[in-house]
């Protein structure tokens, strides 16, 4: 059995692969992922805000995130839930992101 760090770390790089197609940066990097929460069923509650309601990329992002949580063997079913509080700014971005993107 892996610790439950170990756990978390493969979650969160697992996350790092799905870009949002609009900006070109993962969604760890813009500060989208709020809270995973990985129970002992193997269900992963995730917490993520969007940087605009009504994205219309939320079904592929959902889609996405799904598919890159089922990679971690300990996931077996993941649940989004869409949140605008709190709601997404700039500031939630990493310093690599705003690099990347050309904000200072």
């Amino acid at each position: 059995m892996r610790a439950p760090e170990e756990i978390q770390a493969d979650i969160m790089d697992a996350l790092t692969s799905v870009i949002d197609p609009e900006l070109g940066v993962d969604v760890v990097n813009l500060g989208l992922i709020n809270i995973v929460d990985l129970k002992d069923d193997g269900i992963c509650d995730l917490s993520m805000t969007l940087t605009m309601m009504g994205c219309p990329l939320q079904g592929i992002l959902r889609r996405e995130v799904t598919q890159a949580l089922v990679t971690v063997p300990e996931v077996h079913h993941v649940n989004i839930d869409l949140v605008w509080e709190p709601a997404w700014t700039v500031a939630r971005m990493s310093r690599q992101a705003r690099l990347l993107l050309g904000i200072h």
